[in-house]
């Protein structure tokens, strides 16, 4: 009689439940990741408002005023043509360029504000001006001032 050979390899069952456990540690990794990218974009944003308030100031140190609203944030980058005149402004401007919100929006810019000297904000992910996605350089909360 010949010796049977045993087999080896995995069984249907065994197979099975090794992707099940795959599929389980995928799902909870991409929430996680999911949750960082979130908070990511929400820092980026913070990131932007420092840059653009260091800007401000920049221009009210040469200037002695503000852009208003209507000069808006492009005054940072070119010398307004509108409103009061900046008689001591900066050749290369005060910023290269103006950064896009991490969700593709503009930055906002009202001057005077209504919280301080000038306010800045993005209107978040959802696009929408005034509602609690939205992340400005007054408030306490998302950008930790």
């Amino acid at each position: 009689m010949r010796a049977r050979r045993k087999q080896r390899g995995f069984t249907l069952l065994e197979i099975m439940v090794v992707v099940v456990i795959l599929g389980l540690l995928a799902s909870m990794v991409s929430v996680s990741v999911m949750g960082n990218k979130d908070k990511a974009e929400i820092q980026k944003a913070c990131s932007d408002l420092s840059t653009l308030e260091e800007a401000m100031d920049l221009f009210n140190l040469g200037n002695h005023f503000y852009p208003t609203t209507d000069q808006g944030l492009d005054a940072l980058v070119h010398k307004p043509s509108v409103g009061r005149e900046a008689k001591n402004y900066s050749p290369d401007g005060y910023i290269k360029r103006l950064p896009k919100d991490p969700w593709g929006g503009d930055y906002q810019l009202q001057s005077p504000g209504e919280h301080g000297k000038y306010d800045i904000w993005s209107n978040g992910p959802d696009g929408e001006a005034g509602t609690e996605d939205d992340v400005d350089n007054w408030s306490q909360g998302k950008c930790g001032r």
